[in-house]
Parts: C-alpha cells; structure tokens; sequence
C-alpha cells in the first residue's frame, strides 16, 4: 500500500508571516474584525514564528493581536475574546510564520538525489524542521536542532516527536547522515532525558545499517521507554540513484531475515510492555511473502502514514465493508451489469494484492477489478500508489475506456491537485473522458473507492 501523499507541497510560493486564509463568520476573530488577507504580527506581544507559537502564546480566554491590513498598509490592535472550549475562528495560509528548515545532512538514501532531471524544483526542498514533525508528523534528524530549539521543545511539551535514527554506531551515522549525525542523537538524548515521547524511524539499507547494525540498533532503542515505536522501512531507489540499485524488494531472503531479526524484540516488548513497539513496514511482509500481522500487533496504527499496517488496516477494512454492506455492494455491481460498465481502480503494484482482494470481495463477476500501474517515470523499485505519475498512468491506461469508471487515488496528488510530474488532476479527467471513461477521485481506504464510483455512476 502506498503511504499518504507522497508530495503534500503546494506548489505556490509560500509567503512569510501568519497570513489569514480564512475566518470563521460568528467567532471571535470575526467579531474582531479580522478578515482573510490580513496577516497576525504579534500576540500578546511575542512575534509570531508558527502556529505553536500561536497556540502557546493565544492559550487564554483574551488575546492582544496586533495586525497587518494589506488593503491600507496599516498594523492595528485589537483584542479578542472567547468563551470556554470555543475556538477562535482563525485558519493560516501555512503553519510555519518563518520559513522552513532545510536538510544540513547528506544522506545516502535521500530520495531527493534520486529525482528526475525535469523534476519540479519544489520537489526538491529537503525540509528537517523539528515544528513540523510535532504539527504534521514529519520525521527529523535532530542534526540542525539548538539548544533553544531543544529547550523548546521540552518547555511546550511538543510530542510526540517523530525522529528518524538509522543507526546507532558513530561510524554508520556519518556515512549515512554526514558529518553532523552526532547531533542528531546528543539532542535526542536529551528529549529522551526529558521523559519527551518519540516515534522513531529507521530507513534500512542493505549492506550498510541492517544485520548487526540494525541489531545494535534497536538494543539502544529498547533501553529507552520514551521512544514508543520505532518503524523500520526499507530503502527505496529510482533509476536515477547513483549509489543503490537493489533493495529488501528485491531480496525475498533479505527481507525474511529482517523479520526474523525484528521478531524476538517484539515479542519481549509484548511481554514486559504490551505493545510491540518495534513495527516493520508492510513492503517487507510483501516482499518476503509472509502474512502481515494482524491488527492488534499494531499497537493502534502510531505510524500509519509511514507505511506501517496499512495493509492490515485495508484488508480488515475490505472485509468489514463486504460484511456490514453485502447488500449495498450486490447492488451496486448490479447496476453496472446492467450498463454494461466496469471499473478500474487504480493503484501502484505493491498494492495490487490489497487492492484484488477488495476488487473480488465487492465483484465476484470481475467488473471491478485492480489496475497496477507500473513506475517508470522513477523506476528502480518505486511501486507505491502515492508515487505514480500522470504520464505512466495515461500512457498504462487502455486508449479505448468506453463503460469503464476510472478510480483515481486522492494520494497521487497534492494540496493543490498536481502529480509528481506536474499535471493537473483536471487534465487526467478530462483525458480520461475523451476515451470515452468516467473518472473518479477516491479517498480513504475502501469506503472511498465504493463511495468513488457511487458518485461517478450518479
């Protein structure tokens, strides 16, 4: 299955400052008089570097604004009231006020250095803020962090924090990382000594930081109760990297060792702790041919979005939908019988097994079926759905799509609805439609795709 949006950068230009995107008509703001446009300096007095900022310093019933109105060039105060639980009605453009923090590292399986030439250049803003790990999820090195970034980060409670450590040997960080991978584990120690609560992520590369290192690796995580799960994915290259050509995808073997690794570390945090822990990503349970767990090993899904469990939680999902709606499904794969009409749902081919056994469930006749497209625009081993391109996706689709519903995956699309490749899901539907197909754009796991071509049959 692939992981969320592989590319959640908009592709306008981000604009500094605690810009007003919108405003909630009967709330506080709006009683204020702060409209969208309008851009927050200060609160209380203290300038606004993020939204932790705002959350922190505009905790109380009342805050002290002062604002910027673009329409007159004018910065005025004003003072905002609300009562208990009520929100106070702002929405911004972005969540970081300043800027983002770059990558000072130089990691050998950035998939940054793996893009294509034609690549759009925002696809290659290597970020490793510590802001957005807390506000979005994002996994941090800790390698650009100060002090006072640390102290922050202890003083608002900002966790859990999402860090990746790849390795533990002094010796395998800097090869992997570069020369500022110490700091990334001196800053993490003290988070840790601060009793701070982390999600950790190892990116496991053949040959480099798995077997003994990885063994190393995760005894240093099971000391330290504060990290509460620790995923290990595999790395993934394309045909442009110049350093790896094979991966745990390609190594059946490779991959089974890995869990075979893994496996008693589970088991002791089962026992001692009740959770698991330490989650291995679902590409190696495909790869190695194994059966994921099943769900309550995921210990609630904490790292979802990084590839971990969802292959569990889509095919549980499938069999919930096909138990509690059997009626809703029949009915609906009689309505295409009676048009004469199929449906293709699109996906990347790691996620083609997941994806058929939803396809057989609702269709027993085959008229919903798996659609795999195939990576070539980046090649090497990439196979998830949040990674397929306009152009393999038109180029794999059948010329002729009389009768057929075409199910688009909302992953492969930004915030502002571009492909990795920079097409617009407005063309791909129309493209679609000119072959004579009605496309639909799902989101979710299996109630999307239905509630998809629900829509799409009107």
């Amino acid at each position: 299955m692939s992981r969320d949006r592989s590319d959640y950068a908009s592709t306008r230009e981000r604009s500094l400052g605690a810009w007003v995107q919108a405003v909630e008509e009967g709330g506080p703001a709006w009683e204020a008089g702060i409209e969208p446009g309008m851009r927050i300096d200060s609160v209380n007095g203290h300038e606004l570097r993020d939204l932790i900022d705002w959350r922190w310093e505009a905790d109380g019933a009342s805050c002290e604004l002062e604002v910027f109105d673009p329409t007159d060039g004018g910065t005025y105060g004003c003072e905002l009231w609300r009562e208990a639980g009520e929100d106070w009605g702002i929405d911004f453009t972005d969540v970081l006020f300043d800027g983002i923090r770059t990558c000072v590292n130089a990691c050998q399986f950035c998939f940054m250095s793996m893009l294509p030439a034609d690549a759009r250049p925002s696809l290659s803003l290597r970020d490793d803020d510590y802001r957005l790990s807390f506000l979005q999820g994002n996994f941090v090195t800790l390698t650009n962090v100060t002090d006072e970034d640390a102290g922050r980060i202890v003083a608002c409670r900002l966790e859990p924090m999402n860090v990746s450590i790849h390795a533990i040997s002094p010796e395998v960080r800097r090869a992997l990382i570069g020369p500022h991978a110490q700091r990334g584990i001196d800053v993490l120690e003290r988070l840790l000594a601060a009793g701070i609560e982390v999600h950790a992520q190892i990116v496991l590369c053949p040959g480099v930081n798995d077997g003994a290192e990885l063994a190393r690796t995760l005894d240093w995580v099971e000391a330290r109760p504060s990290i509460t799960s620790l995923a290990v994915v595999p790395l993934g290259y394309t045909r442009f990297s110049r350093r790896f050509s094979r991966s745990f995808s390609d190594d059946p073997e490779a991959a089974r060792a890995v869990i075979g690794l893994i496996e008693p570390y589970q088991a002791r945090s089962r026992r001692e702790l009740g959770t698991t822990r330490f989650q291995l990503s679902d590409e190696f349970y495909v790869a190695a041919s194994v059966d994921v767990p099943p769900a309550e090993a995921y210990d609630g899904y904490p790292q979802y979005y990084d590839g971990i469990g969802m292959l569990r939680s889509f095919l549980d999902d499938s069999a919930a939908l096909a138990r509690d709606h059997a009626a809703g499904l029949a009915a609906s794969e009689a309505r295409l019988a009676r048009r004469g009409s199929s449906v293709l749902v699109v996906c990347g081919e790691a996620a083609q097994g997941a994806i058929s056994f939803l396809c057989e469930l609702w269709s027993p006749s085959g008229r919903v079926r798996a659609c795999p497209i195939r990576n070539d625009y980046f090649g090497g081993d990439v196979n998830v759905t949040g990674l397929i391109v306009s152009q393999d996706l038109l180029a794999q689709l059948p010329d002729d799509l009389s009768g057929s519903v075409v199910v688009l995956p909302e992953v492969m699309f930004n915030f502002d609805h571009v492909t990795l490749d920079g097409d617009t899901q407005g063309h791909i539907v129309a493209e679609i439609a000119r072959r004579g197909g009605v496309a639909g754009v799902a989101s979710g796991g299996p109630a999307g795709i239905v509630s998809a071509v629900t829509q799409s049959l009107g």
